[in-house]
């Protein structure tokens, strides 16, 4: 099994592959469901950072995920310190949020 590590602008091979079906659905490779951690039942989110798209299991956060959230580019020039708490309930608050 091979990983996929990004290597400054060389990327290696892939660590699985997903057939679409015509009824837009995919099966997550066992590699992936190990990685990731998920069984039937689990529940993993997709989103979308800088036209790249990452796939978790829900609840995994990074601290590069914390950290973008309590000092955002815009607080950083502020030279403000942000209250932690309040910047993890806002991220839940925005996150768990209904559209």
């Amino acid at each position: 099994m091979t990983q996929s590590h990004y290597l400054g602008n060389v990327l290696s091979m892939p660590i699985a592959h997903s057939k679409l079906t015509a009824q837009g659905q995919i099966s997550v490779p066992s590699e992936i469901r190990r990685i990731l951690g998920v069984g039937p039942g689990s529940v993993i989110e997709w989103t979308e950072k800088n036209n790249e798209v990452i796939v978790r299991r829900v609840g995994q956060n990074t601290s590069i995920n914390v950290h973008e959230v309590l000092f955002p580019v815009v607080l950083r020039r502020k030279a403000k310190t942000p209250d932690v708490k309040e910047g993890i309930k806002k991220y839940i608050r925005n996150k768990h949020a209904r559209s």
